[in-house]
């Protein structure tokens, strides 16, 4: 479980009430046995899909298509789900999967980076309803386009951002509401160094390209490069600023989502970075970025800290955490707060509490002062459950574009500092750095026309 943070009980009541519109009940509660079995299809068939694939066909509804521009993921995904994916019509192309299934109900995407605005463009044009895995964007102009679109388009969007379902991330915003912790003034995010290529410059040289795989077309709206082995496709592209923002886009939707949902977090006005391998191709080696939030309403000021490839929060703040589990949490989310402190983990599916006068966290369930705080958010019974749901007329989700847009564009603002190698004023509203055009590249980016919007 976990723990940290506060708003006044005023604030909370007005953001309970708008969190409580968008939350679903368990699944199947809503549906029952007259409700109409989706057509669904799968879009960039990696490792991270299948368990979506899976979910569907437990759920009882159809897997329609399979798309990708390998063969050999589709293989592989068919080997997998068997029966489950045996009539499904398979593409390389997701325009003519659009243009040929039009009796697909809901598309999920789990492409890189790189093409999700592209597809989910496409897919709410073509009037499907969406999930998209996080970040939502490759773009901080991609993210707020999304959003805007969304607004309008007649369908169901939904975050690849699974926390958002967990009953511990929404048990943290309650006690968040209620004053439990007091009022918040510093979250700290942290990530360790992954297999993703990070401070590096492409490798020289080029290798075969599988038979399978149409290299152009993975490569899609990105700038032209050489196919190198284990380099990029199919796991390691993430690294690469061309195709992924690293760790920090990775993780920003989930890390800081809670945070951001319960203290009414909007843009920060100034970010701030330290690193090493900076101005690479691929992501920063190691970096700390500090995001300033104002305050705003009744809540004061925010500072929203995240490190990653070994940068760690300082020694004194998580030194309550290494006293009750021996050793700092590989990942985490921690909130700090006048009366206490909350460990959130980066998927903000855990809810430690520690209040000043406790020893050590305990699990929010068995605080005694936290069993006091009532439950007044609804819980659900999965991610792609509650998404399913409100396809089929159940209450609202919790993790639409609009949300997970916002997440997408706090954590790429962070993105375009570690690109100038330089802390920036930010200014979110109008996704501009004062006074630096020269940051406009990264925050929207020309489109291989080829690939790009027709």
């Amino acid at each position: 479980m976990n723990p940290t943070a506060a708003t006044n009980r005023r604030s909370f009541l007005q953001n309970t009430a708008a969190a409580a519109s968008t939350l679903i009940l368990p699944s199947g509660l809503l549906r029952g046995q007259s409700a109409r079995k989706l057509n669904v299809g799968f879009i960039g068939m990696g490792g991270q899909i299948q368990g979506h694939v899976s979910k569907i066909v437990q759920l009882g509804h159809h897997v329609g298509a399979l798309c990708d521009v390998d063969s050999a993921q589709i293989e592989n995904s068919k080997k997998r789900h068997g029966a489950g994916v045996a009539d499904a019509a398979v593409y390389r192309d997701y325009r003519v999967l659009l243009e040929k299934e039009k009796s697909l109900d809901a598309v999920v995407i789990a492409t890189p980076d790189h093409w999700h605005a592209p597809i989910c463009r496409a897919v709410m044009q073509a009037g499907k309803h969406v999930y998209c895995e996080k970040p939502l964007t490759h773009t901080i102009a991609e993210a707020r386009e999304l959003r805007e679109m969304a607004r309008t388009a007649k369908v169901i969007t939904q975050t690849g951002n699974q926390g958002s379902a967990s009953p511990n991330l929404r048990r943290s915003m309650e006690l968040i509401g209620a004053g439990f912790f007091g009022a918040i003034s510093d979250i700290h995010v942290w990530h360790p160094t992954h297999s993703w290529p990070s401070g590096e410059e492409r490798p020289a040289g080029h290798d075969p390209i599988p038979a399978t795989l149409d290299w152009d077309f993975w490569l899609g709206t990105a700038p032209e490069r050489a196919y190198k082995t284990g380099i990029y496709h199919p796991a390691k592209w993430r690294g690469w600023y061309d195709f992924g923002n690293g760790s920090l886009g990775d993780f920003c939707c989930h890390g800081f989502n809670m945070p951001v949902r319960a203290l009414n977090l909007d843009y920060p006005t100034r970010i701030e970075i330290t690193g090493t391998g900076m101005g690479k191709e691929s992501f920063a080696a190691a970096c700390t970025v500090h995001f300033h939030f104002a305050a705003r309403g009744d809540r004061g000021p925010v500072r929203l800290h995240f490190y990653t490839g070994g940068d760690l929060p300082p020694a004194e703040v998580t030194a309550p955490l290494v006293a009750t589990f021996g050793s700092l949490p590989r990942t985490g989310c921690l909130l700090i707060g006048e009366h206490g402190q909350l460990q959130s983990g980066l998927w903000n599916s855990e809810c430690y509490v520690k209040l000043n006068s406790d020893a050590k966290f305990t699990g929010a369930d068995n605080h005694p002062a936290a069993k006091q705080v009532p439950i007044s958010l609804p819980r659900v019974k999965g991610h792609i459950d509650e998404w399913i749901d409100a396809i089929q007329d159940g209450p609202k989700v919790f993790a639409d574009f609009d949300l997970g847009g916002h997440l997408t564009e706090i954590g790429l603002s962070g993105i375009v500092a570690l690109r100038l190698q330089k802390s920036i004023d930010w200014d979110g509203p109008n996704m501009k750095v004062p006074g630096m055009p020269e940051a406009d590249k990264f925050i929207r980016k020309t489109e291989r026309a080829k690939y790009g919007r027709a």
